[in-house]
């Protein structure tokens, strides 16, 4: 699914106040940055037709609520990323990172915690 970056914004609301009708995200979007209410009355629209939100209507509101869950985007936009980039392959970007020191050791100790967790899996 393609969603541009001013959707995934709407839709970053959304996921943190749902449901919510459009002022209710107008809101939520409006703490970070001025946004016009038309503009993610829009945005909204644009979303329920691509399928990642859909909408109740409640007498003359409508309320949305996401159907993209966050996880399924980020793996969806991470696999988009390594195959664009990166041909597919993970470790020439996680050497990017650890090469600029972008690692920490958190996020080490649960790579390894990952390829552990493969390797039992995938003997």
């Amino acid at each position: 699914m393609d969603i541009s970056n001013s959707e995934f914004e709407v839709l970053q609301a959304l996921w943190r106040v749902h449901p919510a009708d459009a002022q209710t995200v107008v809101d939520e979007l409006n703490k970070e940055k001025d946004w016009h209410e038309k503009t993610v009355k829009t945005l909204l629209g644009r979303m329920v037709k691509k399928g990642a939100i859909s909408f109740e209507k409640n007498g003359r509101s409508y309320i949305y609520s996401p159907v993209l869950e966050i996880e399924a985007y980020q793996v969806q936009e991470s696999e988009s990323l390594i195959e664009r980039l990166f041909n597919g392959r993970i470790a020439p970007l996680v050497t990017g990172f650890a090469k600029n020191k972008n690692l920490s050791k958190q996020d080490i100790d649960e790579l390894k915690h990952l390829i552990d967790k493969w390797e039992k899996n995938n003997d």
